[in-house]
């Protein structure tokens, strides 16, 4: 097969990383790719977001599947325009991606379809989103509607916090994304991340994890996109998420079908296991990142026949994913001023180091100069991640490897896991 990898982040480097151990696989190219991915396969410089370039790129190498990493694609409709050209994707249209790229939008299909989630409420106009604080207590939960990278969430500790946080949206901080802003109640409990594959009519479940959202060790400081995640997450037991699955994933896709938007791809609950059980905080449209790079740590067997399965049809003739028994444990280093203002053009020595194999370094935020220097270019710039026999020996694995590792300016976490342990 000949497969087109959409990305360059290290969620696309790990699938590629997997993709590429497949007896399926003929030819594998990714756009716009990144040096850890050059090391894989061959890359193209075409944008996310040009769907021409990539439409014409993926017929010009005879693509019998184009996989889909990052949201920014599927908002402009690559998907659409892949199926126009009968081009198979693993990735939903940009009509069923608005389960991630609309928060309203998502919020509204959970109250038509009884999903479990948190009470909230939709606002144009601070006077109106003010209304509705005045109902609610904290902390509070606010969001921007669109896509923001990760960032576009506040928890607010205090109503003065909270109208600031509304404020800020809608003022532009993040253009179109904050037009509209999302109000939540807060819920309580631990977050866990689960997977399924879908394919229209189908889903099954692809593994589960728990990420770190907060900049600094003790979960202090801002939001970010992930600064490490782990699998298998205990907190989310068997029972949980066969009930999460079953509660809030299936009719989710069994709704979208019945609205006309079947979905295609990997589905990603964001959950929050409270002491009711599980309810929905948020679905992205695509593999988490950084939880994507331990779950391909962590799956035995070929992943191309599951992509395959999703974008054609058929993922109910296909066996249960294998599973390691290992922990697999993944630490982001990332850029001096992440989230807000992270400073690129740091140079990284020791990333490409032999590790073992136990212990791979994904490129989340890198570039490569005329001389073959490797530099910083990203807020999330590197993600170390490891294999071992329970969370604790993966960990250990992983922090000896980003202690080789030269990174000037660079800052982890160094408690990644320690809800677990």
């Amino acid at each position: 097969m000949n497969i087109l990898l959409i990305g360059s982040g290290g969620r696309e480097h790990a699938l590629a990383w997997k993709i590429a151990q497949s007896p399926l696989l003929t030819r594998l190219v990714a756009a716009p790719g990144s040096p850890g991915i050059a090391g894989l396969c061959e890359t193209r410089p075409v944008k996310v977001t040009d769907v021409d370039g990539l439409v014409a790129l993926a017929k010009d190498i005879a693509a019998d599947l184009v996989v889909v990493g990052p949201e920014a694609a599927l908002e402009v409709g690559i998907a659409d325009r892949l199926a126009e050209a009968g081009i198979p994707c693993f990735g939903p249209t940009a009509s069923a991606a608005r389960l991630e790229t609309s928060k309203a939008f998502t919020k509204d299909f959970c109250a038509r379809h009884a999903l479990p989630t948190a009470d909230y409420g939709v606002f144009e106009t601070a006077d109106a989103a003010a209304a509705f604080l005045d109902t609610q207590t904290a902390p509070y939960v606010i969001k921007a509607d669109g896509l923001a990278a990760g960032k576009g969430v506040v928890i607010a500790q205090t109503r003065a916090e909270a109208d600031a946080a509304v404020a800020d949206m809608l003022g532009g901080r993040f253009g179109s994304a904050g037009a509209r802003v999302v109000i939540e109640e807060f819920m309580h409990g631990e977050e866990a991340s689960f997977f399924a594959l879908c394919d229209g009519e189908t889903a099954i479940p692809f593994g589960y994890a728990q990420d770190h959202k907060r900049a600094y060790d003790g979960d202090e400081g801002p939001n970010t996109g992930g600064m490490g995640t782990y699998s298998p997450a205990p907190v989310l037991t068997p029972a949980l998420a066969e009930r999460a699955f079953r509660e809030a994933v299936l009719p989710a896709v069994q709704g979208m079908a019945a609205e006309g938007n079947p979905y295609r791809g990997v589905l990603y609950a964001g959950l929050m296991l409270t002491a009711t059980g599980p309810r929905l905080v948020e679905f992205n449209a695509r593999f988490g990142d950084p939880e994507c790079q331990v779950l391909m740590l962590r799956l035995a067997g070929d992943i191309v026949p599951y992509l395959k399965a999703a974008a054609e049809g058929g993922l109910a003739s296909l066996p249960a994913p294998g599973w390691k028994d290992e922990s697999a444990v993944c630490v982001v280093y990332a850029a001096e001023g992440y989230p807000d203002a992270p400073k690129s053009g740091a140079a990284i020595a020791g990333a490409e180091a032999d590790f073992g194999p136990d212990t791979v370094v994904f490129h989340a935020g890198t570039a490569r100069d005329g001389d073959g220097t490797l530099r910083a270019s990203g807020g999330r710039v590197l993600n170390v991640c490891a294999l071992g026999a329970d969370l604790r020996e993966a960990r250990d694995r992983a922090y000896a490897a980003i202690e080789t590792i030269d990174f000037p300016g660079g800052f982890y976490r160094g408690d990644i896991g320690w809800r677990a342990l």
